[in-house]
């Protein structure tokens, strides 16, 4: 089938660098990787991947994680294993 349809769309100007460097080491380029998107889409009659709001306690963790909270350093793998849970 002819490709005749043209999509535009808006994205940050860092996120269509980093995900084209990422589709370039896949071999992909940003129309082949839509058109496998819009290919997922179709075939599972809906988004190819779950879509979700986190709860109260996700978002928590999330943060927590991103902030670097309650995160400890250890020199060796042994005292990695011996530490305190």
């Amino acid at each position: 089938m002819a490709k005749t349809e043209t999509i535009r769309a808006r994205v940050e100007p860092e996120l269509k660098h980093q995900a084209e460097a990422l589709l370039r080491e896949l071999g992909l380029s940003a129309t082949e990787a839509i058109t496998l998107f819009y290919r997922q889409v179709t075939m599972h009659r809906g988004l190819p991947f779950e879509v979700k709001i986190p709860n109260a306690e996700t978002t928590e963790a999330l943060h927590q994680a991103e902030s670097g909270a309650d995160l400890s350093e250890y020199a060796t793998l042994e005292e990695l294993k011996t530490a305190p849970r």
